[in-house]
């Protein structure tokens, strides 16, 4: 015999199969049956489908799904979005990483849960590709914001100066972080497309300066800088050896074996979806390469006043870990999916709608 309808979504909403519920719920309010209350069919199934698209990280909509709600829930996922036009005063994540973060170690948490390893490794791989913004966020009071990026830059950042070690990759990005938010929507929406993911990459460069680190004292891990600019130097010293310590684990992890996972992971083809086992096995190696000690003892994630969070049954164990060291603050999975599923299931789980 077939469940009841809200059993049978609370089931779903609970094991976090979110487009599964949408789907049911969708089917049932098309054509509904006598007794039906179809607003709270319709509520919960806005409310199952806002958690689909959270949990597929559709950053760009977040806004937009947000503002459809007022349940708290709804400020944290705002926070956590990028910034659809230039100037909007909610600066998401461009003001600050940490919502995303903590919504992007959720989202590794949920998929693993249902199984799914290949968006596991996609999941890693978007936590390494703004690791380098992170670290930099507690020095430049904020993540790569292009719109506060000329006041908190001097010097050859994004010039053409042959003195300045950044490749033109990275010079093309210093240089667009610096007036992407003052022409059209258009221009700005290009800059996050292709320029802003790679923002970390360039500032990461200025971190890994000689005036703050000793050539052989810790990992060569890229270029450095041997003539920093005035605002790598403005900190104090051990700021900016924490900072440059930041730096290099962020890039060791996006240099490991569970990032390098992803490339190998094509979608199509019908080979290279990662095993369950292929996962374990690269991340037990990136793990490893994380933990190794540094000539200087300086390896942030081993410091015995790291930040640490306890995260039970992680499903990258240590991946909060390293989030929290790279950021200097303790980070771990959020609970802003969590929540749209629970509200959904108070919707439905009560006896007046069975």
């Amino acid at each position: 015999m077939a469940l009841p309808l809200p059993e049978a979504v609370i089931a779903l909403v609970s094991n976090h199969w979110y487009d599964a519920a949408a789907s049911m719920l969708a089917q049932r309010s098309a054509a509904p049956l006598p007794g039906d209350d179809c607003a709270l069919i319709d509520e919960a199934g806005r409310m199952a489908t806002a958690a689909k698209r959270v949990l597929d990280l559709d950053a760009e909509d977040f806004g937009t799904i947000a503002a459809g709600f007022e349940q708290p829930w709804a400020v944290a996922l705002a926070n956590a979005r990028f910034p659809l036009e230039p100037r909007e005063p909610n600066r998401g994540a461009l003001g600050s990483l940490v919502p995303l973060y903590e919504l992007m170690l959720e989202v590794v948490q949920l998929r693993s849960a249902r199984q799914e390893s290949l968006q596991v490794v996609v999941t890693a791989h978007l936590i390494g590709e703004y690791l380098g913004h992170l670290a930099w966020e507690g020095t430049l009071g904020h993540a790569g914001d292009p719109a506060r990026m000329r006041a908190s830059t001097d010097g050859r950042w994004g010039s053409d100066d042959p003195a300045c070690p950044h490749t033109s990759a990275q010079r093309a990005t210093a240089k667009r972080s610096l007036n992407a938010c003052d022409g059209d929507v258009p221009g700005y929406t290009a800059y996050l497309d292709r320029f802003h993911s790679r923002l970390g990459d360039a500032l990461s460069v200025c971190a890994m300066n000689h005036a703050s680190i000793a050539a052989g004292d810790r990992p060569d891990v890229g270029e450095t800088c041997a003539d920093p600019c005035g605002f790598a130097l403005r900190p104090p010293l051990e700021h900016r050896r924490h900072l440059d310590a930041r730096v290099r684990l962020a890039r060791i992890y996006q240099d490991s074996p569970i990032v390098a996972l992803r490339h190998h992971a094509p979608v199509g083809h019908f080979f290279g979806v990662p095993s369950v086992a292929e996962i374990s096995d690269a991340w037990l190696r990136t793990w490893d390469k994380l933990t190794q000690q540094w000539p200087d003892g300086c390896n942030p994630l081993l410091a015995p006043d790291a930040p640490r969070v306890a995260v039970e049954d992680e499903a990258l164990p240590g991946l909060s870990a390293l989030v929290s060291a790279v950021a200097q603050r303790p980070l771990g999975p959020g609970h802003v999916i969590r929540d749209i599923g629970a509200d959904a299931i108070a919707l439905l789980d009560d006896p007046r709608h069975r």
